[in-house]
This record gives C-alpha cells, structure tokens and sequence, in this order.
C-alpha cells in the first residue's frame, strides 16, 4: 500500500471526523450519523494502516481519533446495581464454570501430590528430620500443639481478615501471573501443595492425622477449592499466550484477563466465606462432624452455585467478560 496515496484520499475524512467531534453534543441527526460513519471508517482505515505500512506517528493520531470517536458514539456508563447482581448470578459463576476444565484438573493434581508428599514425609523418620528438630516436631503435632493452637492463637475476627486477606492476595497473584507462561502460577500452587503436605506427614507420623483432617476441612474445601480455580484459570490465561486459538493474541489475552479480574473479586468473596469459617468454625467448640458438615455444606453450595448458575449463563453465551459496551474497541482485521 502506498502511505502517500493511502493518507491522500483518506485525509479528508479523518479532519472531518475530529471537526465533528470537537463540536460534541451539538450535533444534528445527520451529523450525528455521519460521526458513526466515519468512526467506523477511520478504525478499518487505522487496521490497514497498521497491517500493511505502520508508520508510528499517523498509527498513534488515528488511533486518538477512533477513541475519542468510540467515547462519543458509545458514551459512558457508571456501574449500577444491576452490574453487580448480573456479576454475581451470570458473569463470575459463568467465568468459574467455563474454566473447569482447567481448575478441575489442578484441583485432582494436586491434592494427589499433597497426598504423595504426605505419605513420603510420615513414612521417612529421615525426611521429617530434615524439616525440623525432634523436639520441634513434637511441638507442632502434640495435643495442644502448634498446629492445633495456630486457629485460635488470635481473636476469630482478625484472624478471619487475616487469613482472607492472604489467600485473596496469593488468588489474585494466581490469576494476574498466569500471563506469564504459567511458571509463577506452579510456583505459587506448589507452595500451597507442599504445606499441606507436610501437614499431613507430620501429623500422621504422629497418629494424629484425624485431628489435622478436622481443623483442615472445615474452610480447607472451599479455601482451596477457591485456590485451585485461580490457579486453573492462571494457567489458562498463561496458555492463551501460548496458543490464542482463532482470535489474535492481543485480542485473546484481553478477554480473557478481563475474565480474570472479574474472577480475582468473584474469589475474594468465596474466600472472604472460607475466612469466616476458619476464623469462627474452625477453632470452635462444636464437634468435629458438625465442623467438617458445615465445611462440605459451604463446598457444595459454591460447586452447586457454578454448575447451575454458572452453566445456565455459560450455554447462554456468557463468557464472565464485561459486557460489549464497556470493552474496548476491536478493530477489523485487514484482508
């Protein structure tokens, strides 16, 4: 293509577009149609531009000019009530239900290594030396130990904020990392694993494992249920980098880490629940089943919350993203 020529007979319209713009709401209806016509215009001229003869300084005035236009055509929108009820019942559960195939994996993964790594470490007297001193050990397993005191060692409500305040963070670093070829979100998920994992071996080394299972699955279902789902979906958007599929890469990744902000605060709230729990359940004085039912009831309310409410929205087309009016132009894509 040649610029000169292109920028020639294309000028025109670009100065009439930025003419009717500064002019605003002032606009009659014809003029308000000829806007529309020449933003739709002037973004298939700014993809041309930019597949076939980039040139950094038109690129980036085009580019101004499609988004001022866009602001003018579409307007802006402050988020309403109506938003956060349709996040909560369609958005976020549909985001959840439509990466289960990558959270469901992860989830079954790695409660398979923790079970692994458990088993090593109560059944190798030499790997638990490693860990820690004998007497050390004994402290954290004995009745009345450190990891039965650690749910009651602070007051329910701060130790609540605390501990949602933690796994919202490792959550959110999950879902924001995975764009980085997934290896943060291994890491981070690893971590996670492997200190269940310990926990297991040592307290079963000590015959204790029942005790550890009690304090552990009351918040342990849903906290980590809540884990696996931002690791899958971390993993997925790290793959998205990898393999876009039929869309461009820009345009994938955009769509799918939108999805995964909306996720970030979807599972600040599961976690906030599984704070609650750990904080006021967990180090309660009710019985070890009515703790751990309490726990499973909290889990299957979310799995049923994600493949009702989530599936319903997701065969309706709902992909978790913001809806098309808040999302930022694409432009076509040049012959």
């Amino acid at each position: 293509m040649d610029l000169d020529v292109f920028v020639t007979a294309h000028r025109a319209e670009w100065d009439r577009l930025d003419h009717l713009l500064h002019r605003g709401r002032r606009l009659t209806g014809a003029e308000a149609d000829e806007l529309v016509a020449l933003y739709q215009r002037t973004a298939t001229h700014l993809s041309l531009i930019q597949s076939s003869a980039p040139d950094p300084m038109l690129t980036g005035r085009l580019t101004q000019l499609v988004a001022r236009a866009r602001s003018t055509v579409t307007g802006t929108r402050r988020a309403t009530w109506r938003d956060a009820v349709r996040f909560l019942t369609a958005g976020f559960p549909a985001a959840v239900y439509r990466s289960r195939h990558w959270w469901i994996p992860t989830a079954v993964l790695s409660t398979v290594l923790a079970a692994i790594i458990g088993w090593w470490i109560g059944t190798h007297p030499e790997v638990q030396a490693t860990i820690a001193a004998p007497d050390e050990l004994r402290q954290l397993t004995r009745p009345g130990g450190q990891y039965e005191t650690y749910y009651s060692s602070h007051p329910a409500a701060s130790f609540a904020a605390q501990v949602w305040t933690n796994n919202a963070q490792a959550a959110a670093m999950c879902l924001t990392l995975g764009a980085f070829l997934c290896i943060p979100v291994i890491w981070i998920l690893f971590v996670n694993v492997l200190n269940l994992g310990v926990g297991i071996g040592l307290m079963s080394s000590a015959g204790r494992l029942d005790t550890f299972l009690g304090l552990v699955l009351p918040h342990g279902l849903l906290e980590l249920t809540a884990v696996f789902v931002a690791a899958g979906t971390g993993l997925r958007l790290g793959w998205t980098v990898i393999d876009p599929g039929p869309h461009s890469r820009r345009t994938a990744l955009a769509q799918q880490g939108r999805a995964a902000i909306g996720m970030a605060i979807g599972l600040a709230l599961v976690l906030f629940v599984s704070g609650v729990i750990e904080g006021f359940v967990t180090p309660s004085g009710l019985p070890t089943w009515a703790r751990i039912a309490i726990g499973i009831a909290a889990e299957l309310a979310f799995l049923a919350y994600v493949y009702i409410l989530g599936g319903r929205a997701a065969r309706t087309g709902d992909t978790g993203d913001v809806e098309e009016a808040d999302r930022s132009a694409e432009l076509p894509a040049a012959a």
